[in-house]
């Protein structure tokens, strides 16, 4: 029987500390040579883009999320195959799990790359990956502010509103984008921008960037002074973001970046590369968002859902 998940009842059974923990794992198992990822691959027509991540690991599971992309929308689902016999255990509709797993991943940078006493946070993008950001942000330093600009003064306001009562914070929506990320101990793009929304000299030492929001190498959400300012430039997976980290190509462009400045964020984890090495060093994590986090909280929700006995099987 395949395991079928909706994504009201995928919310009840993925909390982003569990979400978090899930994803570094596998990322160290990654570093380690235990697990395996493969870059996204897309298909287009004239009409549509269709878009796959696979990825296995030798307890967790093989699986892959496929999504395609049409000017009506995109429509996410994930996939996961028992290890052993290769028989297909579950299939999800996979957007929300895809805004938990990327809030994660984030998460997990924002614990080695962030001071241990950053408070505040500004957030560039109000939309529906932003809320899972900042819940991350939270779960793993002691926030107790943060600033949120979007281009849209209603999204901004309610979503300061709804994520001041979720996490107990104050989150304060502000009229520019430079009001939000100046003096912020950490910040946060996670936008469908075309050009910069950061500049560099905006940044004051010792703050880690999460750029989150573009995974097409012809966007760019950070300016190429905010990646040369950084001292540490971590990436989800090295293979995957020469070919569509937008932020670090517009940087090598312009002569201030190089990709052996580069490291893959498990190889911290695993201790293979260091972290921040003190208080004054900017950091920047580039989340394009890879197929192993998919599988970590993939196999997660569907353990939970069998243990809760909740979902439909599918006799396929």
């Amino acid at each position: 029987m395949v395991l079928f998940l909706t994504e009201s009842q995928i919310a009840s059974l993925l909390p982003m500390t569990a979400a978090i923990e899930s994803v570094e794992s596998a990322l160290r198992d990654v570093a380690r040579g235990t697990a395996q990822v493969r870059p996204r691959q897309r298909v287009r027509i004239p009409s549509a883009i269709l878009q796959v991540m696979p990825a296995g690991h030798p307890q967790l599971g093989l699986g892959f999320k496929a999504y395609a992309s049409t000017s009506s929308g995109t429509h996410f689902y994930f996939f996961l195959f028992d290890p052993a016999s290769g028989q297909p255990l579950a299939l999800f509709q996979a957007n929300l799990l895809g805004q938990i797993r990327t809030g994660a991943a984030t998460g997990v940078a924002t614990k080695y790359l962030a001071r241990p006493d950053a408070g505040t946070v500004g957030i560039i993008g109000s939309g529906f990956q932003a809320y899972a950001q900042l819940e991350a942000i939270a779960a793993v330093r002691p926030i107790t502010h943060a600033r949120c600009y979007s281009r849209s003064a209603e999204r901004r306001v309610q979503f300061a509103a709804s994520m001041s009562d979720r996490l107990g914070i104050s989150v304060t929506p502000v009229a520019s984008a430079q009001s939000a990320v100046q003096q912020a101990d950490i910040i946060v793009t996670i936008t469908t921008a075309s050009n910069p929304v950061v500049q560099g000299e905006w940044i004051q030492p010792g703050t880690h960037v999460n750029a989150a929001g573009s995974n097409q190498a012809a966007k760019s959400e950070i300016d190429p002074t905010t990646v040369a300012r950084a001292s540490i430039v971590a990436v989800d997976l090295l293979e995957q973001a020469r070919s569509e980290c937008g932020d670090l190509l517009a940087a090598e462009a312009a002569g201030s970046f190089s990709w052996d400045r580069a490291c893959e964020l498990g190889d911290i984890i695993s201790g293979k590369t260091s972290g921040r090495r003190d208080a004054h060093e900017v950091t920047l994590f580039e989340s394009q968002g890879i197929a192993i986090e998919d599988v970590a909280v993939g196999h997660l929700v569907y353990t939970r859902a069998r243990e809760q006995h909740v979902g439909i099987d599918l006799d396929i």
